[in-house]
């Protein structure tokens, strides 16, 4: 493919308008054709400078709009898999953001429906895979050097929650990535998961249960637990250290910038996600975009999407009833073996 990719996206709120810039700005090799928003305003807002681009408030109108040859969702979850299947009817590849679907039903439809297509159209947005961090420590886990991984221990912390935000969105919204970051490190399954709620802190929004310690199991005994505090108040930090038979490794520590200055010195803490994983983000489409191109698709497949509905929903039931409860997955198709 010589011109071009003309992109779709579905979305224009906080992540799908950051998407339509990196697009524009910075990813070589594409071009955003079309969007779609049920706020028309936000999506002219977020396609403001840009020519050629048309505007849209069904996903239909911005999967059939002139030059459109693949599509990227940022829309709100639940609307994730209505947005894919259509894709899906057109032939369209699709760089979806995580959740894949929130409901593992739903996420196991999409598995089936691209299982019957014979061919992969999905890559699932889990940016932390292309994090330069994150994939040296994979490189290292995958070497053995440091033995057999016994434990992962991951620290995931943002500045304050948004409204609306739930006990069980800190299972199955936050610790979504670290459920598919964990899958990936470990090439495992996890298989059991147990919710731990020490008492909450005084900056969390009443009735909210923050922060809250998940523990996993895989399916080759290792143990994978995360500190989640949605509501720190001093920063966005993510951390992850593995420990293996005979070292470790850890990475978060030093994504950082020190200021020194008359008096003193300080470390610059990222406020969210989109400064933390800024590169990752970049790194993630264009791996998608250059894939496109080339007629593959590559990176988080929806079997990984699905894997993680499934676990994180695993994950609230544990929240809620103070018990271990274990993952049930589905058979997985030949197509994602």
């Amino acid at each position: 493919m010589s011109e071009l990719l003309g992109v779709a996206v579905l979305g224009t709120g906080h992540m799908g308008a950051d998407h339509v810039r990196r697009i524009d700005r910075v990813v070589n090799g594409a071009r955003i054709a079309a969007v779609a928003d049920t706020d028309t305003g936000r999506a002219k807002d977020a396609v403001a400078g840009i020519d050629g681009v048309s505007v849209h408030t069904e996903v239909a109108a911005a999967l059939d709009a002139p030059g459109v040859q693949a599509v990227l969702i940022a829309s709100p979850g639940p609307a994730h898999e209505e947005a894919v299947l259509a894709a899906f009817e057109r032939g369209l590849p699709v760089l979806c953001e995580k959740p894949m679907v929130p409901a593992s039903a739903g996420a196991l439809r999409v598995v089936d429906a691209e299982a019957r297509l014979g061919r992969r159209l999905v890559q699932v947005g889990f940016m932390r895979r292309y994090d330069a961090e994150y994939q040296r420590l994979k490189s290292l886990l995958d070497s053995r050097r440091p033995g057999r991984p016994l434990m992962l221990h991951c620290t995931h912390r943002n500045v304050s929650s948004p409204p609306g935000f739930t006990s069980a969105m800190l299972v199955n919204s936050s610790v979504s990535h670290e459920i598919d970051v964990a899958r990936w490190l470990l090439d495992q399954e996890l298989t059991a998961v147990t919710v731990v709620r020490p008492r909450p802190s005084s900056g969390a929004p009443e009735g909210l249960l923050d922060p809250q310690f998940v523990l996993f199991e895989t399916a080759d005994g290792a143990l994978v637990d995360v500190e989640v505090f949605v509501n720190s108040g001093f920063g966005y930090q993510v951390r992850c250290e593995a420990v293996c038979e005979s070292g470790s490794a850890r990475i978060g520590d030093e994504h950082t910038m020190v200021v020194t200055t008359a008096g003193g010195a300080r470390e610059e803490v990222a406020q969210d996600y989109l400064v933390r994983f800024a590169d990752a983000y970049d790194r993630e489409v264009q791996a998608w975009v250059d894939a496109t191109r080339a007629g593959r698709v590559t990176g988080p497949s929806a079997w990984d999407g699905y894997a993680a509905s499934a676990v994180a929903e695993a994950g609230v039931r544990a929240l809620e009833s103070g018990e271990r409860v274990s993952v049930e997955l589905a058979p997985r198709p030949d197509l994602y073996a």
